[in-house]
């Protein structure tokens, strides 16, 4: 079983950064893609970033540019860096983890808040 541990959200204001991080429990960190998901109100999940375990990213084309997300194997830890904040970031940012070849993400975590203010 996997656990998916988020932190770092908070209230910024647009043009600030900030910094998401999710701690992996459970199984091998390195069998995982890991990705970060977004849910703004009344509006569907959408994938933010990805990454493999040999790091490589895809980002959506909303953040690039602003957003990075890199992977510790050590830590079994993935980071969301944030910058150049806009309002329409504002959503619970969700931590996934998928197991290599598989089609879909199986674990989630709880969810972690970013509001941004114009």
């Amino acid at each position: 079983q996997v656990e998916l541990a988020e932190s770092g959200g908070g209230v910024v204001r647009a043009g600030d950064s900030l910094t998401l991080s999710c701690v992996f429990y459970g199984r091998t960190f390195a069998q995982y893609v890991m990705g970060w998901f977004r849910q703004a109100p009344g509006k569907e999940r959408e994938l933010v970033a990805a990454i493999t375990p040999g790091g490589s990213t895809f980002d959506a084309d909303s953040v690039k540019g602003r957003f990075t997300l890199s992977r510790d194997h050590a830590k079994s830890t993935v980071y969301l860096q944030m910058n150049s904040l806009k309002p329409e970031d504002t959503a619970i940012y969700y931590c996934a983890a998928q197991y290599i070849g598989a089609s879909s993400y199986d674990y989630w975590g709880q969810g972690t808040q970013v509001t941004v203010s114009s």
